[in-house]
């Protein structure tokens, strides 16, 4: 039986990466123009599922295959001290001689070390006090440049300004590198209002001049690539005679790149010893993918928000299409301005969309869906929905 392709995991690449070509480029662009490109400092932004993490380790690859170092980390309190003190560490020990001696210690760090798990400490030649996430940057991105003719890639994933004095002192960092004309790229992603209220912060300013991709649906052509080519690639096909499986399940995924990979993974584990792939196999690989999206997508997303934007989300739910703002405040029992500062939130945070005068969609798919089957009674018959 062949292994079914498709990855409904998080931050996993997926068998073929679609429509993400003009992210790519502007990175590679970035890093063979030299130092002052604007390619070198970008974010990322998206809804949870829309491949922010897929296409930073993409972005990875591309600088590794061209000899940068890495140096990435999920985003959260501790990161700075996290990163100059295990990988800028490990990566200075590798490709520095003169920077550290290396004694296995099984992963405890004394006075002058830095703790590497159970591969041991990296110790200092210098009092541990001087290298801190600038010093060690800056001598890192020295070494790579000028014994690897290349430079160092900081990729951030899940930015939040929970983490707000790290992400200071790494932005500082970079901007004294970049000021330097040092050889460092900066590449960050995050949900939309995670991102919006660091460009808020004073001190992290000048990530408003970086680069900015908000990843959206793909095209329904891209989408039909990575579903088929995986499926006969891996020795099976999807309805060659009759497309309609083929074209319910390019329908099924919305254009949401999770669901991309989930729809192809349920779609296969139907009957995964036929060699092919019927219309009633994707018919019920699109039901399984749409439960398993509420657990894995919309219920993170619905859990970071207030009892009141839940609330807005449920009253909108009750319509099958658009939803007027007038009725939305009617069903919530508040004034139109009350309701219109929800409305103002819930866009920022890329929950719903702008669909015509006085209208708003959502914009992860099946959320209505899963708000009806879960949460509209609950919500609207709670207590008052007032702050």
């Amino acid at each position: 039986m062949a292994e079914n392709p498709f990855t409904p995991t998080f931050g996993v690449t997926p068998p073929l990466l679609v429509a993400r070509e003009e992210e790519l480029e502007v990175f590679v662009e970035g890093l063979e123009d030299g130092v002052g490109s604007p390619g070198r400092a970008m974010l990322i932004t998206g809804t949870r599922g829309s491949g922010k993490t897929v296409l930073l380790n993409s972005i990875e690859d591309a600088a590794r295959t061209r000899g940068w170092l890495i140096v990435s980390a999920t985003t959260g309190v501790g990161v700075a001290e996290e990163l100059a003190t295990t990988r800028i560490a490990e990566l200075l020990h590798k490709h520095d001689p003169g920077a550290r001696a290396f004694s296995p210690t099984g992963g405890s760090a004394g006075a002058v070390g830095f703790t590497a798990g159970t591969q041991g400490a990296y110790e200092n030649q210098v009092p541990l006090p001087t290298l801190n996430f600038r010093s060690g940057l800056e001598r890192l991105a020295d070494v790579a440049d000028t014994r690897l003719g290349a430079g160092v890639l900081i990729t951030l994933d899940e930015v939040h300004t929970s983490a707000i004095a790290d992400l200071r002192q790494i932005t500082q960092a970079l901007q004294h590198s970049f000021r330097e004309g040092r050889q460092v790229a900066l590449v960050a992603a995050g949900l939309p209002s995670s991102v919006s209220d660091l460009l808020s912060d004073d001190v992290t300013s000048f990530l408003r001049r970086a680069e900015r991709f908000t990843l959206g649906p793909i095209p329904a052509g891209a989408v039909r690539s990575a579903l088929a080519d995986p499926i006969t690639l891996a020795g099976r096909s999807i309805a060659p005679i009759a497309p309609e499986a083929l074209e319910l399940a390019v329908e099924g995924t919305r254009g949401y790149p999770f669901l991309i990979q989930l729809v192809g993974h349920r779609s296969w584990r139907v009957q995964p010893k036929t060699p092919e792939i019927t219309l009633e196999h994707a018919r019920a690989g699109i039901d399984g993918a749409i439960r398993r999206a509420g657990r894995m997508i919309h219920e993170p997303a619905l859990r970071d928000l207030s009892d009141v934007d839940r609330s807005f989300l449920a009253a909108m739910a009750i319509d099958e299409g658009p939803s007027q703002i007038a009725d939305i405040a009617e069903r919530m029992s508040v004034d139109l301005n009350y309701a219109n500062q929800y409305r103002r939130r819930l866009l920022a945070a890329e929950m719903i969309v702008p669909a015509g005068r006085g209208r708003l969609s959502f914009t992860l798919p099946y959320l209505r869906d899963y708000l009806n089957d879960h949460a509209v009674t609950e919500a609207l018959s709670g207590p008052e929905a007032r702050p």
